[in-house]
């Protein structure tokens, strides 16, 4: 632009000074100014991002972390912004980072790790409004990672595997201690059938046993004396066709018994002949 001509762009306001001296402040458009005399600082009031580089904090149970932030802000007090600090944004980052190391250094590493929302919380809360400071406004924070030192983590690590393997032999002694249970409730299972099947077994044969004795002293009851001489000859001829010639019998019978022999030689003889 021409000299004595100043375009203040949207969002933007326009810090007149005189001969250095903050004079007044305009808003965005067209402007004129002495040349040489008077001069126009532009500060820009959009939101803008700023990333806080990598750097260790020390927890509570003396942990080493690796924190990285990333911040936005943007500028609401131009006067303040340009005159009454140096940096506002570097003396702002350096608030944010100090807050954050009180926090986590109040917190013990487990608590850190899990608990980044709540940490974010905190300090947007320890933040504030840095307006009457350093003429900014932070408008939004968020811990981007939190990383344990490589001696840590190495140590996390096994302790991570330790704590696998543990849970692996719990559940394979669990599971083998189940296949032994079930295992004995089958062969027990097994041995009552078992044993049910043989007493029913053992019932049954009873049961007949029973029947069949029964049933023979119920015929005794009404046999007569014709009955018996039968069966004596009926025993008298299984006698013949064996092969003993030894007999052993009441003594009122030994004449009956002793013509066995006899009896058996003549079948025999005539089963030659």
């Amino acid at each position: 632009m021409p000299f004595g001509i100043k375009v203040v762009r949207q969002n933007y306001e326009g810090l007149v000074e005189n001969w250095g001296k903050y004079r007044k402040t305009i808003h965005s458009g067209l402007h004129f100014y002495i040349p040489f005399v008077q001069k126009i600082r532009s500060v820009s009031l959009a939101m803008q991002p700023k990333l806080l580089p990598r750097y260790s904090i020390i927890t509570k149970d003396n942990a080493e972390v690796s924190a990285s932030v990333t911040l936005n802000y943007h500028v609401t007090n131009s006067v303040k912004y340009q005159y009454e600090n140096t940096d506002s944004v570097e003396s702002m980052s350096q608030l944010v980072r100090g807050h954050l190391r009180d926090i986590i250094g109040r917190m013990e590493l487990n608590e850190v790790l899990g608990s980044t929302a709540k940490i974010n919380q905190d300090l947007a809360e320890a933040i504030g409004d840095l307006t009457n400071t350093y003429g900014v406004n932070v408008d939004r924070i968020n811990i981007d990672e939190l990383t344990p030192s490589a001696a840590i983590q190495e140590a996390m690590d096994k302790q991570l595997t330790a704590d696998r393997e543990r849970q692996a032999e719990i559940s394979k002694a669990q599971g083998d201690a189940q296949s032994i249970q079930l295992r004995t409730k089958a062969q027990n299972e097994a041995l009552i059938a078992t044993a049910n099947a043989n007493a029913k077994a053992t019932k049954l044969k009873a049961d007949a046993e029973k029947y069949r004795i029964d049933t023979v002293q119920d015929g005794l009851k009404n046999a007569d004396e014709k009955y018996f001489e039968n069966q004596s000859i009926n025993a008298f001829g299984e006698v013949a066709k064996s092969d003993s010639n030894l007999i052993v019998a009441p003594m009122n019978k030994a004449n009956e018994y002793g013509q066995i022999a006899t009896l058996k030689k003549i079948l025999k003889d005539g089963d030659k002949k």
